[in-house]
């Protein structure tokens, strides 16, 4: 690898020192694609319930990367051969693995592209800064969709017990506040070792799972499908996709350049060219919030509320149970706000509606954490454990929600 002319370190607040390891690293940081998950909030609208929750993409991204050093460091020294060139492979790939996020993360896949995940516009980004670096990325790229011989490698950057959620889970716990969340990860990579070209943690590190485990399960009810925050992801999904209902009407709406384009066009995976690509680097957070400050005074009923209930929290009732709602129920509320608005009721339904919640801690199907014993067997570490029942934290719990105005 490449080294850099000046030693270039960044300080975190979640790890302190992290240290840029190498030239092209350096580059990739400095550039414009990665530059934008500055603006990019790591939680979307998280920070309505937890208002210290402001934290980026690239802070997260840079956090996941400090836990790889630290990761290739551990299985070096417990003789795992790693060539340079692989290492700065894994370094990339855990770099950019969420360069493909939307404004406020999750909403931009369910309302104005056509079923892109994040994943898939990464990939594209990833292909395209290939190109620009002289095919530099190419076993980053490998590692990153699974095609490198060396299976470990894609463990680290996308697995049940990968960089990605050890960074997230704690740096999410710190800026929001909930302790619950707190997971070791310094302590867990330390346990990390490979067998059969695959990851596995050492026998003494099993405590250190379980809590990981559990920490998972508590962060996922108590911030990520917080009721509070899955409605306010709700209503931005609903923006946008009445937004780009409007434009497909003819109603021109204020928005920024690139905003507007994805509201003009449906967009699918097969239509992410370059000059696509290169439009929605330009979309951030930014873009979004200011829209909506216009929107707020459009005299459409439906957008003009649901903007207003967002800027101001202003949110819409939520209630949660174990068994989904009744249609009817639904229709009752849905038939009040059609009466009193006199509005139609595909516009209603903005405003009423359900949904599910699922949270799997653990998946003891595919890519298993195993541990490997003193005497070199490896087990589940479902099937391990006997401080917390990991195998029933495997299991999917699902809970319903239903939403509705306050005030009918």
């Amino acid at each position: 690898m490449k080294t850099l002319p000046k030693l270039k370190i960044i300080n975190d607040p979640i790890y302190g020192f992290i240290t840029i390891p190498s030239l092209l690293v350096f580059q990739l940081i400095e550039h414009k694609y990665f530059q934008r998950l500055r603006r990019v909030s790591q939680m979307g609208f998280s920070y309505i319930v937890y208002p210290g929750a402001h934290h980026t993409r690239l802070h997260h991204a840079l956090g996941a990367m400090f836990l790889m050093q630290k990761a290739v460091q551990v299985l070096k020294s417990k003789k795992v051969p790693i060539s340079q060139k692989e290492e700065e492979g894994l370094y990339i790939a855990i770099l950019l693995h969420d360069i493909g996020h939307g404004p406020f993360s999750h909403a931009m896949e369910h309302s104005i592209v056509e079923n892109v995940s994040h994943e898939d516009i990464s990939l594209r980004f990833m292909e395209a800064l290939n190109q620009s670096f002289n095919q530099q990325l190419t076993v980053a790229i490998q590692i990153f969709k699974d095609e490198y011989p060396r299976k470990f490698f894609h463990q680290l950057v996308s697995g049940q017990l990968d960089m990605d959620r050890l960074d997230y889970l704690k740096r999410d716990s710190f800026y929001t506040g909930v302790s619950e969340g707190t997971v070791n990860s310094q302590r867990l990579i330390a346990m990390l070792n490979v067998r059969n070209d695959a990851l596995v943690v050492e026998e003494k590190g099993i405590y250190s799972v379980e809590n990981f485990i559990v920490a998972r399960r508590l962060m996922y009810w108590q911030v990520y499908l917080h009721k509070t925050g899955v409605v306010a992801e709700q209503l931005l999904v609903r923006v946008l996709k009445r937004a780009k209902q409007l434009t497909a009407k003819g109603v021109e709406l204020p928005a920024s350049k690139a905003l507007r384009f994805f509201l003009h066009n449906d967009i699918g995976l097969s239509d992410f060219s370059d000059e696509v690509l290169e439009t929605f680097a330009k979309l951030d957070d930014n873009d979004v919030i200011s829209a909506m400050k216009s929107w707020v005074d459009h005299e459409d009923f439906v957008l003009k509320n649901l903007c207003d209930m967002l800027l101001h929290r202003d949110l819409l009732k939520v209630k949660v149970k174990s068994k989904p709602f009744p249609v009817k129920k639904l229709k009752t509320k849905n038939e009040q706000l059609m009466s009193r608005y006199k509005i139609s009721e595909e516009e209603a339904a903005y405003f009423v509606f359900s949904g599910k919640m699922e949270n799997q801690a653990y998946s003891m199907e595919k890519d298993t954490i195993n541990l490997l014993r003193k005497n070199g067997k490896i087990v589940d570490v479902a099937k391990a454990s006997d401080q917390f029942n990991i195998e029933a934290l495997s299991k999917s719990v699902v809970k319903y929600y239903m939403c509705y105005p306050k005030k009918q």
